[in-house]
């Protein structure tokens, strides 16, 4: 049975297409040797033909020798357990949790009911968002996976923020929300999505995402880490000790306005 092998090489005969496969299926099988004898039709050899053969044998080396590297690269990077199971009795490190031990780890670590209802709408914002986490789900930590519900009431809104940790994927399954972002060029990308609607959020960048109907509207986000973090552009401002004068001189609002938002969002300063 010969591997469906499709090459561009109009100088190579067929014989040593064939050889090639050939050595493609024995190193695939890991075997070392073959009781195989492999001819080459010589009859009409000439000067170019020999080059072309010469340079033939060289490439399939390379071949070779790009698939043993190939071999040693999966292998030392080969996972060597089967999951890190977070041990949240431990403070977080910027690597995730460590590691509880495989003897008392339970199903549960790998199961989450906490997504089954709403969060709770009343707040300033009315809306809620409610993790799975590494921290709520041990078993996503070291995986690269979360996930997270967002409720928005009517009027609902999620202000601009970030996850510095991870991308996000956002599938709205009730409601209308309209969500976007603003690349590091502040180019704005808005969409209204709808049930059944995606929207991607990259990696560290100012997203947003607000109710647009009259119901209240439900999403579901997950993201390319285990604890993606969280950043609220408004509470980074005006929910902390950072004094008026600075707010008011890095962003060009009055006084009056950043001490109303720090009253607002119970920041001092």
């Amino acid at each position: 049975m010969s591997l469906p092998l499709q090459l561009s090489f109009p100088l190579y005969s067929e014989d040593q297409i064939l050889w090639l496969q050939f050595l493609c299926m024995a190193i695939s099988s890991n075997y070392t040797k073959t009781t195989s004898t492999l001819y080459i039709n010589t009859t009409e050899t000439s000067h170019n033909t020999h080059q072309s053969f010469i340079q033939f044998k060289s490439q399939v080396k390379m071949i070779h020798i790009l698939l043993l590297l190939s071999l040693f690269t999966f292998t030392t990077h080969a996972a060597v357990q089967d999951f890190c199971v977070a041990d949240v009795k431990f403070p977080e490190s910027p690597a995730g949790y460590a590691c509880k031990p495989a003897t008392v780890v339970t199903v549960d670590d790998f199961v989450s009911t906490g997504l089954r209802g709403s969060g709770n709408l009343s707040n300033i914002i009315k809306a809620a968002v409610t993790p799975a986490f590494a921290a709520q789900l041990p078993g996503v930590n070291g995986l690269g996976i979360s996930i997270a519900r967002l409720d928005l009431a009517p009027g609902g809104v999620v202000p601009m923020h970030t996850h510095p940790g991870g991308s996000e994927l956002l599938l709205v399954t009730q409601g209308f929300i309209k969500a976007g972002f603003i690349s590091s060029a502040n180019t704005v990308y808005v969409k209204t999505l709808q049930k059944g609607d995606l929207m991607v959020f990259p990696q560290g960048l100012l997203h947003f995402q607000v109710n647009a109907g009259g119901v209240t509207a439900v999403a579901f986000a997950s993201f390319s880490s285990a604890t993606p973090g969280l950043q609220i552009l408004d509470f980074a401002l005006f929910a902390n000790d950072l004094p008026s004068s600075l707010v008011e001189a890095t962003t060009f609002l009055d006084d009056a306005t950043v001490k109303k938002l720090k009253a607002v969002l119970g920041g001092t300063g």
